[in-house]
C-alpha cells in the first residue's frame, strides 16, 4: 500500500511539473491555420531542398558561432567585434545564385544569434550591422530583394536565447516564469519590436525559425503573444521552434537538428515525438554553423545527396547549412561540392521536388517517394541480390524503368508487395533510382 501511494504522488507530482511546465511556456491554447497558412506549408513541403546561413559578427574569429560562450569572452569585449566588421565583399546576387545552382529553394539565415547581435537594421537596439559596424548596410534587405527577385522562398531564423541582454538575464535563476532581477517583459517587448521589423520591412519572408528555447524550459516565453502576432502580420509565415520537443500549438512546422525525423543519434530529440506537420532536417555541411577556420570535416557530394534522399523518404526538407566568411564570402569548397549536388538534383530532382514520403517505411537499401502516379524507389546501398523488395505496395503497377534511363525492368507484383529485378542496370554513383508507373 505504501508502495502505491509513493507511485501515485510521484505521478501527481510529474503531472503537476508537466502542467506547470506547459504553463510557463505561455502556450496556445488553440490555434487554426489558414488557408494562406495552409498553402505554405504545401509549398514548403514541395521545396524539398533549402540553404541555411549562420553569419555574423562570430565568423570574425573563425571558431563557430558559439565563439563567445565557449571561450567565455565577455559580452563588453565581444561587442568590439561589430567595430570592425566589414564583410565587404558580401554579394547577395551569388548567393542566391549558389542556392538555385544547388538545387535549393529556400534560404534560412540567422537575423540575430544567441550572442544578441542583429544582422538586420533594427530600431529595437542600436547593436545592429547598420548602426554599429563600419559597413552600414543592411546584407538581410539585399538578400530578401533577391530571393523575391529569383523566386527563392526567404525564412529567418531568430534566437529567443540572449548571451547578454540585461533584461534576458544570462545564468539568472527562474522564478515565477521569468529570470530574478531582470525586467523579463522588456525583453518580451524588444523580441515583438524585432519579429514585426522582420515580418513587415522584409519582402517575401515566409518563415521565422526559432532557437534557445531549450536554454529555459520553464521561464514564461508568451509564445501565446508571439505566435499570434506573426500569424496577424502575416498568417502566410510559417512558424518552426527548435525546442527539441513536439511541437506546440501554434507552430506550423517540425524541425530536428543534425537528425532525420525519428532520429536521436545527437541527443537532441529524445522527447521529440515526429507530428503531422510539415518536417524539416537541419545538417552543417561539414561540423560547424558558423564559419570554422579549422573545421575541415566536409561531407562529400554523396554525403549529402544521401541525407537529402533520406529526408525526402520520410517526407522532410532537409536544409544544409553553410557559414560564410566574415568577408561575405561563402568558402570554395562549399560552392564546389554544392554545385555538384545541383547538377544531380537537376538530373534527379523529379524524384525528390514536389514528392511526398513515409508511403513506404524506409528499407535496408533505401527509400521510396511518390508524386501523382509515380513512386520513386532510392537504392541508396547494395540490397545484397540481384532485386529489391518494396513491401505493403497497393497501387497497381503497370511499369518500372531506370529514371533517365531507357531500360525497363522486370517485375513482380503481390499481395505482399513488388518484386523489381535489378539484373543488367548499372549502379548509380549516389543513388540509383527505380520509377515505378502506376495505373
Amino acid at each position: 500500500m505504501k508502495r502505491k501511494l509513493l507511485l501515485i504522488c510521484f505521478w501527481c507530482i510529474t503531472v503537476v511539473t508537466a502542467k506547470a511546465q506547459n504553463e510557463a511556456l505561455g502556450q496556445l491554447k488553440s490555434y487554426t491555420p489558414t488557408a494562406e497558412n495552409m498553402a505554405s506549408r504545401k509549398d514548403f513541403e514541395d521545396m524539398k531542398f533549402g540553404m541555411f546561413i549562420h553569419w555574423g559578427i562570430y565568423s570574425e574569429l573563425g571558431a563557430g558561432e558559439w565563439v563567445m560562450h565557449e571561450r567565455r569572452i565577455p559580452y563588453h569585449s565581444y561587442k568590439r567585434l561589430a567595430s570592425f566588421f566589414r564583410p565587404e565583399d558580401f554579394d547577395a546576387k551569388a548567393w542566391v545564385a549558389l542556392a538555385k545552382a544547388a538545387g535549393m529553394k529556400y534560404i534560412t539565415i540567422t537575423s540575430r544569434h544567441h550572442d544578441g547581435f542583429s544582422m538586420f537594421k533594427t530600431q529595437a537596439s542600436s547593436y545592429n550591422i547598420v548602426d554599429a559596424t563600419p559597413y552600414h548596410k543592411d546584407p538581410l534587405m539585399e538578400l530578401a530583394k533577391e530571393c523575391e527577385k529569383e523566386g527563392i522562398e526567404l525564412h529567418f531564423y531568430y534566437s529567443l536565447l540572449d548571451w547578454g541582454r540585461p533584461d534576458y538575464a544570462f545564468g539568472h535563476t527562474i522564478v515565477n516564469g521569468a529570470p530574478e532581477n531582470a525586467d523579463w517583459d522588456s525583453y518580451i517587448k524588444f523580441m515583438k519590436t524585432q519579429l514585426t521589423e522582420l515580418i513587415t520591412n522584409y519582402p517575401g519572408v515566409k518563415g521565422i525559425w526559432f532557437d534557445g528555447e531549450w536554454e529555459r524550459r520553464t521561464v514564461n516565453w508568451h509564445f501565446d503573444e508571439i505566435y499570434p502576432l506573426i500569424h496577424k502580420l502575416n498568417s502566410a509565415v510559417l512558424i518552426g521552434n527548435n525546442h527539441h520537443l513536439t511541437p506546440l500549438v501554434g507552430e506550423d512546422f517540425q524541425m530536428f537538428e543534425k537528425d532525420l525525423p525519428g532520429g536521436n543519434t545527437t541527443g537532441f530529440s529524445a522527447e521529440s515525438k515526429i507530428s503531422a506537420l510539415p518536417l524539416e532536417s537541419c545538417e552543417t555541411i561539414n561540423n560547424s554553423w558558423g564559419f570554422n577556420i579549422t573545421d575541415h570535416s566536409y561531407k562529400s557530394v554523396k554525403q549529402i545527396i544521401n541525407y537529402l534522399v533520406n529526408d525526402a523518404g520520410r517526407n522532410a526538407n532537409f536544409l544544409l547549412n553553410i557559414g560564410p566568411m566574415p568577408n561575405g564570402k561563402i568558402q570554395p569548397e562549399f560552392v564546389d561540392t554544392l554545385t555538384k549536388v545541383g547538377a544531380w538534383m537537376k538530373k534527379n530532382g523529379e524524384s525528390i521536388y514536389g514528392t511526398r514520403g513515409n508511403v513506404i517505411a524506409p528499407q535496408q537499401w533505401g527509400v521510396v517517394t511518390s508524386k501523382d502516379n509515380a513512386l520513386y524507389a532510392h537504392i541508396l546501398s547494395s540490397p545484397g541480390q540481384d532485386y529489391i523488395f518494396i513491401p505493403t505496395l497497393k497501387q497497381k503497377i503497370v511499369m518500372v524503368s531506370v529514371l533517365n534511363g531507357s531500360t525497363n525492368l522486370k517485375f513482380r507484383q503481390q499481395p505482399e508487395g513488388v518484386f523489381v529485378y535489378l539484373k543488367g542496370i548499372e549502379p548509380d554513383t549516389y543513388d540509383t533510382i527505380v520509377k515505378l508507373t502506376t495505373n
